[in-house]
Formats: structure tokens, C-alpha cells, sequence
């Protein structure tokens, strides 16, 4: 038993102060079994405690409907193992660079603007998760035994709104729901952000990268009392598709770890260690600058982000810089680290020989075909990662005219009786050749991740703006959803009818021998964009665009002998439609 309290300068357990070196680590992220392993480097780096976050539309993808909501508090439970602390941020909504920054998509679809707001339908929906919830934080804070010492209210609210009503009853909500441990706010450290965030006699932490005296500064002018802790400390960052490999200098990293230290501040380490956005679940972001409104940056698959500890579980340059750091604050001599995970023994290749269509697959895998007068969005079809095909007629005759896709998001293949015409974008929403009538047009559209930050967080997905030709919007839409989940229906999915590779769209199936199983990194060197699984484990998605041009594969996943291998290709493959293992290149 302990307690853990807010001093007027200083955190204290059982009367004792103590200063939090925590660093930030997704149990979502991370395969299960080795949650130990990850937990244990980051005790051995000099940490004392662990931050994570909860993405509510994992744990609900439909009303209603749970999906394992119950792996927090085992989590919570092997933070308690491996000798640690525990913070919690349980949203609602938590970025993270994850889809939709946590809310479900029927939530957000309905409600729009609403969202993160005092607004009685969302605030009842919120309770009614929350009641899920948080009895597994409540049965592991400290006061019970557990390690759970602190809850955050929101996250980075100052960024979004400026609904204080909205904070206040938040923050009763989780108390009471019998949270105990400190409450906290977390936000950048400007004005603008930590009055919009702060909730009165809630903890304020800040946000950054550098300039500790600075952001420690700004928090100080709004609260001159209570302990000192950058919440987030930003010690790599994360990339998109289509841009370059973002890292920073672990020497520069430590430095800045360093001031935050010697202004007798707290920190968490914002990743420890980074893990994957397994099954299509990363988010997407907006440019733009400060405003976040300008054009989609999907999130690569990987969120390795640069962190001290790596995407396979590695110690990094980093995480010896922040040891020798974080070693000059430990109570004692550090842990030494532990066994370094099984990587894959022996590198292997195969040809995936079967292919279903895409039309087929959707027919076989998709929601039923359901007509509208005007194209629906995805959160209307109910899908939340996947794509959605729209069929529609041009009629005629008539003379040809331009075809486009107004509002898209985000990418649609469009093909005109048949035949492949073009990819339309956000930013590109018509085709370069003219559609005359009649015509019957087909439109694939893939959401490449709901933005997760922002003004635009909670945007719809799909032909928001529906499709016109010329200045005629064309009505009578049929509209079919193909969510990725449904491909955790292994007999269906091994059920399609296939034939021989040709090279377009669709799912191309196979096996994949292994000897030595580990960790491993699978390529696609004849594919360009869409989802692969292995043994029905969904890796996420890969795009030949880069930066990411390999996605890992976790150990526990993968099995000595045949291994099956799924491909979802969206564009189109190169000849030979073959796929590799390999073990990790070294760190």
C-alpha cells in the first residue's frame, strides 16, 4: 500500500519526494507477450514508471460491441511486475497519432463539431465507456497495492478547444468513477494552451521537445505552485507517408533531457518506445503549420519514432545517451537490461500463386451493396479503416465532360465501364480525360487514416462532397464498405475462390516457410500499397512510397514451418507477387 500526492513543489509517496522519470510506452503497440521485455528496457534505461495511453475506438469498434477491453488492466498488471509506476491517460480522446486520435468513428460521425465538448449526447457516451474502463485503473491505483499513481483529464485540450464546463465535469467523471491518484493536464506551454487545457485545482504539465526554463516558465506564470513535469518530452518524432525519415541527434536529445532534469522538473519520455501501428489503425495529420489545415499526411505503419528504445526492442544510441542521464537521478545502481528477443533464424522468399479480384473480395468480405440518392460517407456505411466502393451511372447519350470527386478522402481508383481511368486525391479530384454518356463509373476509395490532430480532427472519410459531372451532381449511388476486420474471419477469407496472379488489384494469397523463428522485417518488393497479415495477424499497411519500406514482423507471431501470408493490394502488383522475411538489419 503507498500514496501518492501533489506537494506544492514536489510528488511524494507515503510522505517520501520522488521524481518521475517515466517514459511512454502503448500496450496497443506492442504484441502482448512481449509487454515484459519492453517494460524491462525501459527499467534498465534508469526509468521509474510507465505513461500510456487508451484508444476507445480499439476497444469499441462498433456500439457496444468490446474488443478485449480488458487488456489495460493486464498491462497494469505487468507495469506492476517489472517493478514500475504507472500513468494513465484514458481520453477520450488521446492523438497519438492514431486513427480518429481514439474516438470512434460512430461517434464522431454523428456528432461532428460536438466532439470534446460539455454536449450531452457525447458526454453520455464518454460515461458509458468510462464505466468500462476504468474499474481496471481503479483496482491497481497505488492506495490498493497497484501501480497506478496518476490519471490524466483529456489530453492536450488547449491545442483543440476552450470548453473549461467540458474539463470540469470530465474531471468529476473520473472521480467519481473512484479515481483517487493525482488528476493532471497535459498541453504545450503557451497561453493560449494551458488556459484552454488547465482545469482549476487539477496538476498542469507541459509539452516539449526543448527549452525546458522556457516551457517551465510559461507553466509557472499560470501556475506558480506544484510540482514541475514536461508530460511529454518529444525526444524523436513520427513520419508520413510520401515525406523523408525524421530522427533526431541522441546527443541533442540528451542534452535537452538533461535540462529538464536540472530545473528539478519530472519527466516522461515521449516514446520510450515507440512499437507499430499494427492493422491499419494509424491516424493521419494535416499541414499546414500551426493551423493543421492544410494537406493530408497519412502516418507510416511504423512508430519506431526515433525513440531510445526501438521498434524490435532495441537499445539505440538514445537509450545509452538518456541511460548515463537518467543514472545521475536513479536511487540506486541501474537494472541491467534483459535478453534481447529472438530474432528470425534463417531469411526466406515465396510467391503468393493465389489472387482474388478486388470486386470480388469486397462482394465476398463488404457490407451489402445499399443504394442512396447521394454518396455516402464512410462512418454512414459503418467502416472505420478499409474502403468503400461506389458505383454510379453516367447517363446518355451526351457528350463527354470532366468527372470529379468532390470532397474526396482521401484516394479513390476510379474505373469507367470497366476500365481503369485514373487515381483521384484530395488535392487532384478529377480525371485528366473527360467522361462521356452513358457510363457506368466505379470508384474504390481507401481512407488512408482519420486525422488524429487538429481543427479537422473527426473529418468524415470517403466522397464527402459526392460526384459530379460537369456541373451535375450524378444521384443514385450504390455504395459497398469493406472494413479490414472482416478479415479476421480466416475460413472466409481462405474460402475465396482464386486463380492465377494478374497482377491487379485484389488478394493475393500463399505461404511462407520459416526456420528460426523471431522477429523479422517482411518486404514487398512487387506490391505498392494496401495491408498484409501473417497467420492472421494484420501488420498494417505498407505503401512503396516510403519512407517505411518494410514492416515488422513480431516473433510471437510468426511459427516455425508454413507460415500464411495475405496481401490486400489496392493498386496493383509487379510481376512475381512475392514477399520475404529477413531478420532486423542491425541497430
Amino acid at each position: 500500500m503507498g500514496e501518492f500526492v501533489v506537494g506544492d513543489e514536489e510528488f511524494e509517496v507515503d510522505g517520501r519526494p520522488v521524481r518521475l522519470l517515466s517514459g511512454a510506452l502503448h500496450y496497443f503497440r506492442v504484441h502482448e507477450a512481449q509487454w515484459g521485455h519492453r517494460l524491462a528496457m525501459l527499467r534498465a534505461m534508469g526509468l521509474n514508471c510507465v505513461e500510456t495511453y487508451v484508444p476507445w475506438n480499439l476497444h469499441e469498434p462498433r456500439p457496444g460491441e468490446w474488443q478485449d477491453p480488458a487488456a489495460l488492466g493486464r498491462f497494469l498488471d505487468a507495469v506492476a511486475r517489472a517493478g514500475l509506476w504507472a500513468i494513465v491517460r484514458p481520453g477520450p480522446y488521446i492523438c497519438a497519432e492514431w486513427e480518429n486520435g481514439g474516438l470512434p468513428h460512430w461517434l464522431t460521425g454523428p456528432l461532428g463539431g460536438r466532439i470534446r465538448t460539455r454536449d450531452a449526447e457525447y458526454l453520455a457516451q464518454v460515461e458509458r465507456w468510462f464505466g468500462v474502463l476504468l474499474p481496471q485503473v481503479v483496482e491497481r491505483q497505488i492506495d490498493r497495492g497497484g501501480p497506478v499513481i496518476m490519471v490524466q483529464v483529456e489530453n492536450e485540450y488547449g491545442s483543440y478547444g476552450s470548453d473549461q464546463e467540458y474539463l470540469r465535469q470530465l474531471a468529476q467523471l473520473l472521480m467519481d468513477l473512484g479515481v483517487r491518484v493525482p488528476l493532471f493536464t497535459s498541453d504545450g506551454p503557451e497561453d493560449h494552451m494551458l488556459t484552454g487545457g488547465s482545469v482549476p485545482g487539477v496538476l498542469a504539465t507541459v509539452n516539449f521537445g526543448s527549452q525546458a526554463r522556457e516551457g517551465f516558465a510559461a507553466l509557472r506564470h499560470h501556475r506558480p505552485k506544484g510540482p514541475l513535469m514536461c508530460m511529454e518530452f518529444w525526444c524523436g518524432w513520427f513520419d508520413h507517408w510520401g515525406t523523408g525519415h525524421v530522427v533526431r541527434d541522441p546527443v541533442d536529445a540528451a542534452d535537452a533531457l538533461r535540462e529538464i532534469l536540472e530545473a528539478g522538473a519530472s519527466v516522461n519520455l515521449y516514446m520510450a518506445h515507440g512499437g507499430t501501428s499494427f492493422a491499419g489503425w494509424a491516424g493521419a495529420n494535416r499541414a499546414g503549420g500551426a493551423l493543421h489545415d492544410g494537406a493530408l499526411l497519412p502516418d507510416v505503419t511504423s512508430y519506431d519514432y526515433d525513440a531510445p528504445v526501438d521498434e524490435f526492442g532495441r537499445a539505440t544510441p538514445k537509450f545509452w545517451a538518456f541511460r548515463e542521464v537518467l543514472a545521475e537521478y536513479a536511487d540506486g545502481p541501474l537494472a541491467e537490461l534483459p535478453p534481447a528477443p529472438a530474432e528470425l533464424g534463417t531469411a526466406s522468399e515465396a510467391v503468393l500463386g493465389d489472387w482474388t479480384p478486388l470486386r470480388e473480395v469486397v462482394d465476398a468480405l463488404g457490407g451489402p451493396e445499399q443504394a442512396f440518392g447521394s454518396a455516402p460517407t464512410f462512418e454512414e456505411l459503418d467502416v472505420d479503416r478499409g474502403l468503400v466502393r461506389y458505383r454510379v451511372d453516367v447517363p446518355g447519350p451526351r457528350q463527354p465532360y470532366p468527372l470529379r470527386a468532390r470532397g474526396l478522402r482521401d484516394r479513390a481508383v476510379v474505373y469507367v465501364d470497366g476500365v481503369r481511368a485514373g487515381v483521384l486525391t484530395e488535392d487532384s479530384p478529377e480525371l485528366p480525360e473527360p467522361v462521356c454518356g452513358p457510363a457506368r463509373v466505379e470508384l474504390v476509395v481507401e481512407s488512408l487514416g482519420r486525422v488524429n490532430y487538429g481543427p479537422r480532427l473527426g473529418e468524415p472519410k470517403g466522397l464527402t462532397g459526392g460526384v459530379l459531372h460537369e456541373r451535375q451532381f450524378l444521384h443514385g449511388v450504390r455504395a459497398t464498405g469493406l472494413r479490414l476486420d472482416a478479415f479476421d474471419e480466416a475460413d472466409r477469407v481462405r474460402g475465396l475462390a482464386s486463380r492465377t496472379p494478374g497482377g491487379g488489384p485484389g488478394l493475393y494469397r500463399g505461404s511462407l516457410s520459416v526456420a528460426g523463428a523471431g522477429d523479422a522485417l517482411l518486404e514487398l518488393p512487387a506490391f505498392t500499397r494496401g495491408f498484409v497479415w501473417v497467420n492472421g495477424f494484420c501488420l498494417g499497411r505498407y505503401w512503396s512510397v516510403g519512407p517505411q519500406k518494410s514492416l515488422y514482423v513480431p516473433g510471437p507471431v510468426l511459427r516455425e514451418g508454413a507460415n500464411e501470408v495475405w496481401v490486400l493490394e489496392l493498386e496493383g502488383a509487379g510481376a512475381g507477387a512475392s514477399v520475404r522475411v529477413g531478420a532486423p538489419a542491425a541497430g
